[in-house]
């Protein structure tokens, strides 16, 4: 079974990143690299065990939540355990990298 990447806002963030593994995808829809990131976070999505979630949050519709985690670049992506951000990536990342961060 292949999870689907889930979209992030105010409401459904910090639920969606408490509990277990996570990667986040901080985007927004006019970034060109954030596009170059997207079909590589789908098929992270794809891939990852069972209990590792994927989301993507644009920063524009979720200013505070970026602003939270400083994110001043886009694309950065942070892997999530237990809510708490463990490892940050800024610019397009290869699916072999975040994989890895997430196993």
């Amino acid at each position: 079974m292949s999870n689907s990447v889930e979209k992030l806002n105010s409401e459904n963030f910090s639920t969606f990143t408490g509990d277990g593994t996570v990667l986040v995808d901080f985007w927004a829809p006019w970034c060109g690299p954030c596009q170059m990131q997207l079909p590589i976070l789908d098929a992270v999505a794809g891939k990852v065990k069972t209990g590792v979630k994927v989301g993507k949050l644009n920063v524009e519709d979720s200013p505070e939540i970026a602003s939270k985690f400083g994110i001043f670049s886009i694309p950065t992506l942070i892997v999530f355990k237990n809510g708490k951000a463990e490892k940050v990536f800024q610019g397009v990342q290869k699916e072999e990298v975040l994989l890895q961060a997430v196993s």
